[in-house]
C-alpha cells in the first residue's frame, strides 16, 4: 500500500509528531472528544455570562447603562483575545498545547468569580434588596472575569480549527465531513448553551450566585477531561512559524521594489520548484490577479541572493505573498459581520433588561428569570442546524450545484437578513409594551402585566440568524484562511463578535449621551416604562439592512483562494 493511502496528506502529524496514519487518527472518533469538550466550555461561559448584567446590577449595584455597557466591553475582550491564542497557536505552541495551556487558565478565573460570589469578604454585603460592594470586591469580581476573557482567548480560535484538522483536505470523502463538522461544532455549542440558559440561570435566580458560577467552574474542569481523553486519536497540524513575520517580510520587500516591474507571465515569479510549499504546514497557492502591488515582492532581482541564500526580506515565494493577499481579501468579509455581532450582543443586555420590565411568571408559583429566555435563541440553533444540515442543503443543492447547497458568503448573507427582521420584531414589541404602559399608567410597576414570552420571536429568529451566518462565517475563514493561519482565520472572525460587542457599547453610550440632555431621561433610563428602548432597536434595523446591502457588494467581489501542492 502507498505511504499517501496510509497517511494523511495534509501535513498532520499524531501526538507522538509521526506522520499521521488515516484509519487511526482523525475523523468523527476524534471529534467526539472535541465536540464534547466544546459542549461543556460553552456550558461554562454561557453560564457565566447570559446572566451576568443582573449579577452586576443585583450584586455590584450598577445601573442599566453601566452594567450594560460593562458587559459588553466584557464580552468584546473575550472576543478579542482570540488574536492572541491564534498567534500562539499559528506560530509556536500548535493547537493542542494552547487550548491545554489556556484552559487552565479559564479554569482559574472560574474558580476566583465562584468565590468572588460565595466567600464571606470577598462577597458584597447586602441588606434587603440593596448590595454595598467595596472597591476591592469589585477588582476581584472583574479580575476573575478578565481572566477568563483571556482563557478563552486560547480556546475560542483553536477548537473549531483543531476539529477540522481532523479532516484531510486532500481527501474528497474527508472533505465533505468537515463542512457537516462545523454544523455539529455550532450544535454542541448550543446543547451546553441551553443547559446554561435554562438550569444554571435558575439556580442563580433562585439558589444562589456561589452555586450558580461554581457549577460552571466544575463544567470547565470537565471540558479540559474531555479534552485529553481523545490525545492519540488527534491529528496535529505542526505551526508554521511566525505569521506576522511573513506578512512583513512580503510588505517589506514589496516596498524596497516600488520600482519593479511585475512581469506580465505569472510564471516568472519566484517560486519553490518543489511540489511542498516553503513555509511549514501549509500548501502553495496559487496567483492571483488583484494586490499587483505586492507581486512586487516575488519579483527576482540580483541583490535578492546573499551568499547563494535568498534575503527572506527582499524576495518572497508566491505562496508568502498570497498569504497576505487571503488575509487582506478575508478583512472586509470580516468587517462586515460587526453590526450582525452587535444584533446578538443585544441578548445579553437590552433583551434581558426588557425582559425585566415584563411578566416573568408561569402560574402562580413559577418565575422565569428573563435572562433564561435565551434557551429560545438555543432551541432555534438546535432545531435549524440539523434541518439546514439535512433538509436546505441537499434541496439547494438542486438549484445552486454547489456541494454545500449555498456558497458560504450566501449562506452568511441570508444570516444578515434574517437578524434585520429580528431587530425589527423586537422594534415592535417595544412599541406595543410602551403603549400598553402608556394606557395604563404603568410607569412606576417593577413589571407590567404583559407575559416575558412575547420575546421569543425575536430570541428566535436570532438563533436562526446564527446557523446561517455564525457557522459560515467559521467555516469561511477556516476554509479561506491559508493553511498556516486558520487559527488566526478562526480568530478574525471571533473578533467581528468583539468589535460587535464594542460597537453596542458605543451605541449605547452615545445614545445616552445625546438623548438625556437638557436633563431628559433618554432613551435607555434605569426605568424603560418612561425610555424609548424602541428607537434603539430601530437605529439596530437600520444598520443592518445598510450592513447587508454593503456586504452584497463585497462578496460579489469575493475572490477565492486555489490551494495547490503538499504541506511541507
Amino acid at each position: 500500500m502507498a505511504e499517501d493511502d496510509v497517511c494523511t496528506n495534509d501535513g498532520t502529524v499524531d501526538f507522538r509528531k509521526n506522520p499521521a496514519i488515516r484509519k487511526e487518527t482523525g475523523n468523527w472518533r476524534a471529534c467526539h472528544f472535541i465536540l464534547g469538550n466544546e459542549c461543556c466550555e460553552r456550558l461554562a461561559y454561557y453560564g457565566m455570562s447570559t446572566n451576568l448584567v443582573n449579577y452586576l446590577e443585583e450584586r455590584l449595584n450598577q445601573g442599566n447603562v453601566t452594567a450594560s455597557n460593562n458587559v459588553t466591553n466584557w464580552s468584546g475582550t473575550c472576543y478579542i483575545t482570540p488574536l492572541i491564542g491564534a498567534f500562539l497557536a499559528d506560530s509556536y505552541l500548535g493547537r493542542y498545547w494552547t487550548i491545554a495551556i489556556f484552559s487552565i487558565i479559564y479554569v482559574i478565573g472560574m474558580t476566583l468569580l465562584t468565590l468572588s460570589a460565595s466567600v464571606n469578604g470577598l462577597k458584597p454585603s447586602c441588606d434587603k434588596d440593596v448590595c454595598h460592594p467595596t472597591a476591592s470586591q469589585t477588582a476581584v469580581c472583574f479580575i476573575s472575569l478578565y481572566l477568563i476573557a483571556l482563557g478563552t482567548g486560547g480556546i475560542k480560535p483553536c477548537v473549531s480549527s483543531f476539529g477540522a484538522d481532523q479532516f484531510d483536505d486532500t481527501d474528497e470523502t474527508e472533505r465533505k465531513k468537515k463542512s457537516s463538522f462545523f454544523n455539529m461544532f455550532y450544535f454542541s455549542i448550543n446543547v451546553g448553551a441551553l443547559i446554561a440558559s435554562s438550569v444554571l440561570v435558575y439556580i442563580q435566580m433562585n439558589v444562589g450566585w456561589g452555586w450558580g458560577f461554581g457549577v460552571p467552574a466544575v463544567a470547565m474542569a470537565i471540558a479540559i477531561v474531555f479534552f485529553f481523553s481523545g490525545t492519540r486519536l488527534y491529528r496535529l497540524q505542526r505551526p508554521g512559524g511566525s505569521p506576522l513575520t511573513r506578512i512583513f517580510q512580503v510588505l517589506v520587500a514589496s516596498i524596497r521594489k516600488f520600482h519593479v516591474q511585475v512581469p506580465a507571465d505569472k510564471s516568472l515569479l519566484y517560486e519553490t520548484a518543489d511540489e511542498e510549499c516553503n513555509i511549514k504546514g501549509s500548501r502553495k497557492l496559487e496567483h492571483t490577479k488583484e494586490l499587483r502591488f505586492l507581486d512586487k515582492a516575488a519579483v527576482e532581482t540580483e541583490t535578492d541572493h546573499v551568499k547563494d541564500m535568498v534575503n527572506p526580506w527582499r524576495l518572497c515565494t508566491v505562496s508568502q505573498v498570497e498569504e497576505l493577499k487571503s488575509i487582506i481579501r478575508l478583512l472586509p468579509v470580516w468587517a462586515s459581520g460587526i453590526v450582525f455581532a452587535t444584533v446578538y450582543s443585544q441578548m445579553s443586555t437590552m433583551f434581558v433588561l426588557q425582559g425585566n420590565t415584563m411578566d416573568q411568571h408561569i402560574g402562580s408559583h413559577f418565575k422565569i428569570p428573563s435572562a433564561s429566555l435565551s434557551l429560545f435563541d438555543t432551541i432555534s440553533v438546535l432545531i435549524w442546524t440539523p434541518i439546514y444540515n439535512w433538509k436546505i442543503i441537499p434541496y439547494a443543492r438542486k438549484f445552486t450545484g454547489h456541494e454545500r447547497g449555498f456558497t458560504q458568503l450566501q449562506r452568511m448573507g441570508i444570516g444578515l437578513v434574517i437578524s434585520t427582521f429580528a431587530m425589527v420584531v423586537a422594534g415592535v414589541l417595544e412599541v406595543i409594551r410602551l403603549d400598553y404602559v402608556r394606557s395604563n399608567n404603568y410607569y412606576d410597576l417593577e413589571y407590567i402585566p404583559m407575559s416575558i414570552f412575547w420575546q421569543v420571536p425575536q430570541y428566535f429568529l436570532v438563533g436562526c440568524a446564527e446557523v446561517f451566518t455564525f457557522i459560515g462565517q467559521l467555516e469561511f475563514f477556516y476554509d479561506q484562511a491559508p493553511d498556516a493561519m486558520r487559527s488566526l482565520g478562526s480568530a478574525l472572525s471571533l473578533t467581528t463578535v468583539a468589535l460587535g460587542n464594542y460597537l453596542s457599547t458605543l451605541l449605547v453610550t452615545v445614545v445616552t449621551k445625546v438623548t438625556t440632555v437638557h436633563g431628559k431621561l433618554g432613551w435607555i433610563p434605569d426605568n424603560l416604562n418612561r425610555g424609548h428602548l424602541d428607537y434603539f432597536y430601530w437605529l439596530l434595523a437600520i444598520l443592518s439592512l445598510l450592513n447587508f446591502f454593503v456586504y452584497l457588494w463585497i462578496s460579489k467581489r469575493y475572490t477565492y483562494k486555489k490551494a495547490v501542492g503538499k504541506p511541507r
